[in-house]
């Protein structure tokens, strides 16, 4: 005889076929599982999300007072003698990297090395008035409001381990949206259309996961190229397909020797102090450890900042100054080269990076957009819109509706698990009794777990505690259904 299944929130529920039933019941107990390991980490990915989706707003206002000039800077000093000023605030840091202002009334950012080391490495920003060389301020990177949101956002502030447990959570999120939109689909309130007493949280909750969910998904797997292990493995892939991001080292990176006899005295373009005159033009390899490197002081030989960034300037035509920074990191060594990056905010497509020889200042390579593999460009659009920058306001708006979207989709999950679950008891969809319908399930989910590997491995220990441990204590067994 076939029983009438009977839901504390929604009443009496007409069976459906015994197949069909017993499939929705898994698929529930999978989607059930999931939602209670990973409701807590998404409520924080959520909620850092919403506010780093501002962080270019909120940076502008929170260092007004050292990026935003006054008044227009109608004659600047050379961006040289800026970087020197910029120097003298914390004598023996390394430069890492100088932004040149974008506008008249805008500051110049000189980054100079801080306490950490290695090439993603936060520095100390230390800010110069481009007219006067006064230091207006200094801002540690590593230590700012965003940069918090942002570390807790990808690592929960715990480092590799905070890592692979938000990447684990971004996984089985993936499991929750595919799962939901089953129950969703062959749900018995769907087929048979809204009733009037059919519960509202759980209307709320399908039609926020439904209307929410394909950009939800583009989130999180925007996301995952950012991750350790699914990110490393997306990475090989990309060098296996040759659909990279172009590496400088790929290209020319060391300074090509000037034709001339040997030193720079005679070269009306090569203004060095007297004292370095007669010094010997170094060869592009003799700097690769032999004389060491520099910390922000310019290589006997070496033309200004400002004259190696002027020869750049016509090969980045395509970065609009109101819409990309224009970076530039000095020569490492003898051999080196200026290396000039220009990072669109909106449009990934205008980013270029172009060598300038240190000592003649010419253009030895540029690459940019048309170097990129396939991979690489729907990484870099991906990661614009995740961020909420390649369409402007809009785009912001959307994605913040996702992080709006997630909130809802857990509160009111856990809501109505709360009502509907029984004193002392976790409450969770009973296993499927059809063995092959298990199976089934089972297979569709290790799909899934061998895409997303994280996922698959605490599958398969969820797996494994459910065998050998909750089905075999009987307290465990009637707690867990």
């Amino acid at each position: 005889m076939t029983s009438v299944e009977v839901r504390p929130e929604t009443g009496p529920v007409p069976p459906a076929p015994n197949g069909a039933s017993q499939r929705y019941r898994a698929v529930w107990r999978w989607h059930f599982y999931a939602g209670l390991f990973v409701a807590p980490i998404l409520v924080v990915l959520a909620v850092t999300g919403s506010i780093y989706l501002f962080k270019e707003p909120f940076e502008e206002w929170r260092y007004r007072d050292v990026r935003t000039l006054a008044a227009p800077v109608t004659a600047a000093q050379p961006l040289s003698r800026q970087i020197d000023a910029a120097r003298s605030a914390r004598p023996g840091a390394p430069v890492m990297t100088v932004i040149p202002p974008t506008a008249p009334d805008r500051s110049t950012r000189v980054i100079l090395a801080g306490a950490e080391s290695g090439p993603w490495a936060q520095g100390i920003s230390v800010y110069v008035h481009p007219g006067t060389l006064k230091v207006l301020g200094q801002i540690d990177d590593s230590a700012t409001f965003m940069r918090v949101v942002r570390t807790v956002h990808g690592e929960l502030l715990a480092g590799t381990a905070g890592d692979r447990i938000v990447e684990t959570a971004a996984c089985w999120a993936l499991i929750l949206a595919s799962t939901g939109t089953y129950l969703w689909w062959r749900g018995p309130a769907r087929r048979r259309g809204a009733r009037p007493g059919r519960p509202r949280l759980r209307r709320v909750h399908s039609l926020t996961g439904i209307g929410a969910g394909t950009v939800i998904v583009f989130l999180i797997v925007s996301g995952l190229p950012w991750s350790g292990v699914w990110g490393d493995l997306f990475q090989r892939l990309q060098d296996r397909t040759g659909s990279t991001t172009p590496s400088a080292d790929a290209f020319p990176n060391t300074s090509a020797v000037p034709p001339l006899s040997g030193d720079l005295s005679t070269d009306p373009d090569a203004k060095v102090p007297w004292s370095a005159e007669r010094l010997p033009v170094p060869s592009s390899t003799d700097g690769h450890g032999a004389h060491g490197t520099t910390t922000g002081v310019l290589h006997p030989g070496a033309v200004p900042v400002e004259r190696a960034l002027e020869s750049a300037r016509p090969v980045l035509r395509d970065c609009r100054p109101t819409d990309c920074d224009v970076k530039v990191l000095l020569p490492k060594d003898r051999g080196g080269v200026y290396t000039v990056i220009a990072s669109p905010r909106t449009d990934p497509s205008a980013s270029r990076t172009v060598h300038v020889d240190q000592y003649s200042a010419r253009v030895l390579v540029s690459f940019g957009w048309q170097e990129y593999g396939v991979l690489a460009k729907a990484v870099e659009q991906g990661i614009a819109l995740h961020e909420g920058r390649r369409y402007g306001p809009l785009n912001l708006l959307v994605m913040l509706t996702a992080c709006l979207a997630v909130l809802t989709l857990v509160v009111t999950g856990t809501w109505m698990w709360w009502k509907r679950r029984p004193q002392g008891r976790l409450a969770a969809p009973t296993r499927p009794t059809d063995r092959r319908t298990a199976y089934g399930v089972l297979a569709i989910m290790a799909t899934l777990g061998l895409l997303f590997p994280l996922a698959g491995i605490t599958m398969a220990t969820v797996l494994l505690l459910d065998l050998l441990l909750l089905r075999r204590i009987p307290r465990l067994r009637r707690a867990f259904g």
